[in-house]
């Protein structure tokens, strides 16, 4: 065990003393913040609102015009179309929109002006408009009171609660539905990335003939299991400090785009184009939206020790196990070109797992494909991790993944051992399925 963990040590230190670790390192949650944070920014700073004029012929918004919003206000022109026109291109709105004399039952010729092309998101919110405005016009001529009618509308709030032997506990399906995907994209990226490495390590100390010196003071399955262990080692390092790092930037970055400060910036958007009154409609509405974002996060009772724990487990659990095969396959080719064949039966379980999440995972986690998912070594540390957040999952199903992703990883690891000790020193010869086969049986 002293030279596997000396090997690991070399590996370790080999790793995280180059430039291209510590550049990742900071570089990484800078990366994932901005993802985040830019498109935010470039929302608030930028001037989204819209002014449509209308040049209203057919008397549709003869009591009042559209309410403005965040991104869109409306204001009166002339309801003669050349003099519209005329005013349109003289103030410089954004977009004219000619209402015509119309008949309630069939409405139809409106039309719309621009002088750079009409925006996807502006034309839906006109068109909107004129059809809220034709729906009010029916409901006005059928006798039906608009105001009756809109407070027989409900907006319902639910409230989800889990029932579980542990008694209830309040949850959040949106927010158990991002964690689950956060831990489990962590651990497929995980595993691909510091997997490669040890098939690339592997495949480079074979190549340079290294490994004909190393193997003469150490056994093959002790200088594949100390690979294995320090480049894990260079993992959880790299995730401590992105785990650090992105939380302080990301405190940083919500102090300064809050849903308050959000609400306030679009407040003084829609004030400049429209007026006190929508003000503070919007800002009632602006600040409704961050408050129910915030609800949701503080209600959604998620046992975080226990997630934690668990995604420690599963993440080393499943890199050890997918480490071992990156390592065979390294050992078996001499060259990157002949590693996709042997890549492609290792790599589909993660990916499968990824695909099935999104049709069964986070809409079943609890059923048959979720279970039996759970409990396969291949699929386990991503399949679980999506199940955790969500609560419901027996003790006994957690400790029979978790064992049996412990015997996956010791089998795993006899079987890498057993290519490993014959393709490390094995060149020039295009290894097949079948060769694998005979090697694992090679006795000595």
């Amino acid at each position: 065990m002293s030279k596997t963990w000396l090997i690991a040590q070399r590996e370790y230190l080999t790793r995280v003393r180059k430039k291209s670790f510590i550049i990742m390192s900071l570089l990484g949650p800078l990366i994932t913040a901005a993802i985040f944070a830019v498109p935010v920014l470039i929302a608030t700073m930028s001037d989204n609102n819209k002014v449509v004029a209308v040049a209203d012929a057919g008397g549709l918004f003869v009591d009042k015009l559209p309410d403005p919003k965040e991104d869109i206000s409306f204001t009166r022109v002339s309801p003669d179309l050349p003099a519209a026109k005329a005013e349109f291109k003289k103030a410089k709105y954004d977009a004219l929109l000619y209402i015509p004399k119309l008949d309630l039952a069939t409405p139809n010729g409106f039309q719309v002006f621009s002088r750079k092309g009409l925006g996807l998101s502006l034309q839906r919110d006109i068109e909107r408009a004129v059809e809220n405005a034709v729906e009010a016009q029916r409901l006005k001529k059928a006798g039906i009171d608009q105001a009756v009618l809109n407070t027989m509308k409900a907006d319902v709030d639910l409230q989800t609660i889990s029932l579980s032997d542990d008694g209830e506990r309040s949850s959040s399906t949106g927010v158990s539905t991002g964690v689950a995907y956060v831990c489990g994209f962590l651990i497929y990226m995980f595993i691909f990335i510091y997997g490669i490495q040890i098939m690339r390590g592997v495949m480079e100390e074979k190549t340079n003939r290294i490994v004909e010196v190393v193997i003469s003071s150490v056994k093959p399955f002790q200088l594949m299991m100390g690979k294995v262990l320090g480049i894990a080692g260079v993992g959880f390092t790299q995730l401590a400090l992105w785990l650090v790092l992105s939380f302080g930037i990301m405190s940083a970055v919500t102090g300064s785009i809050s849903p308050e400060k959000i609400a306030q910036k679009r407040v003084e958007q829609v004030n400049t184009a429209a007026g006190n009154t929508a003000v503070v409609v919007k800002d009632k509405e602006t600040k409704k939206e961050g408050n129910a974002i915030v609800q949701a996060l503080k209600t959604a009772d998620i046992n975080v020790a226990l997630i934690a724990g668990c995604f420690l487990f599963y993440f080393l659990g499943g890199y050890l196990f997918y480490g071992a095969l990156f390592g065979a396959i390294g050992s078996a080719v001499d060259s990157e070109t002949d590693t996709q064949q042997f890549m492609m039966p290792v790599t589909m379980p993660l990916v499968l797992t990824f695909v099935v999440a999104q049709a069964t995972l986070t809409t079943n986690p609890n059923g048959q494909v979720a279970f039996w998912m759970s409990m396969i070594p291949f699929t386990s540390p991503i399949a679980m991790m999506m199940r955790l957040p969500f609560g419901g999952v027996p003790m006994w199903q957690l400790g029979l993944s978790m064992l049996l992703l412990i015997g996956g990883f010791l089998g795993t690891i006899w079987l890498a051992g057993r290519i490993y000790r014959v393709g490390i020193l094995m060149y020039g010869k295009k290894v097949t399925y079948g060769e694998l086969s005979k090697w694992l049986f090679y006795k000595g």
